[in-house]
């Protein structure tokens, strides 16, 4: 028998078997069921009945929203800076940004935490705020990156024709690089907005006992009540899939037309 390359697929979807559609089945069927393993829409019934369900739903879109934006607003002139640079040694300072990642995360959110605590004194006062810069702090380079992959790669032509044609800086900035550069904003804010929904170990490092989507679904696996944590862990698998989509759809049409508007 002949060797195909096809078979070199055969581990990678062995392990797609048993690591994501076997838990996605589990997480499924726990969702549409009650204790006594009895069929139930309940579970999704109660999800959007719940007031605390839906307060929660509710805070994490607003905080993966802040977190977003403030990412977006430090990022985007940092990655254009760095990707309009003449600086022989800018992939250092991109460098420069990256490395925090190579910590280990409690360390770092811990070393915030003592900064914050310098400042403020008491975390409880701004439990929303410290969130921000502690989530900032932590997604800040995911917005970077693409963000400086996509201007690094613009072609210069289009720009030095912008201002040929008497467009000045503004001008320029609005009309060409900002729509050339929407494939990069799109990967950076799907970057940040998913995880900011539901990273949960920033509140709890932070002292912030307000919960958000993943602290609460954690709070019905501690109390084994997976039925109803797997149905909100469904509800978001659902909702990041849509925002997933979305952003895709949008990235596709904006390469599409070559991202100028």
């Amino acid at each position: 028998m002949s060797f195909s390359r096809k078979y070199l697929g055969i581990p990678y979807g062995i392990f797609l078997i048993l690591f994501v559609a076997a838990p996605l089945l589990v997480l499924v069927y726990y969702a549409f069921t009650n204790g006594q393993g009895q069929f139930t829409i309940g579970n999704l019934q109660n999800f959007f009945t719940d007031p605390n369900t839906l307060g929660t739903l509710c805070y994490s879109l607003v905080l993966a929203f802040v977190v977003t934006l403030v990412c977006l607003i430090i990022a985007y002139p940092v990655a254009y800076i760095l990707a309009q640079s003449k600086i022989r040694k800018k992939a250092v300072i991109l460098l420069l940004f990256i490395m925090p990642m190579w910590i280990n995360f409690t360390l770092r959110i811990t070393a915030l935490k003592e900064i914050l605590s310098m400042i403020e004194g008491n975390l409880a006062y701004y439990p929303f705020i410290n969130t921000v810069i502690g989530m900032t702090y932590d997604f800040l380079p995911f917005m970077i990156l693409p963000l400086y992959t996509t201007l690094s790669k613009m072609d210069k032509s289009i720009i030095e024709a912008a201002f040929d044609l008497g467009a000045n800086n503004f001008q320029t900035f609005i009309r060409v690089i900002l729509p050339l550069s929407v494939p990069g904003i799109v990967s950076g804010v799907s970057m940040v907005f998913l995880p900011a929904m539901t990273n949960y170990v920033v509140l709890d490092m932070l002292y912030n006992s307000t919960y958000i989507m993943g602290s609460l679904i954690g709070s019905y696996f501690s109390a084994y009540d997976w039925h109803n944590g797997s149905m909100i862990a469904l509800v978001l698998l659902a909702i990041i899939c849509i925002v997933t989509l979305i952003s895709g759809d949008s990235d596709s049409e904006n390469a599409g037309r070559g991202g100028i508007v």
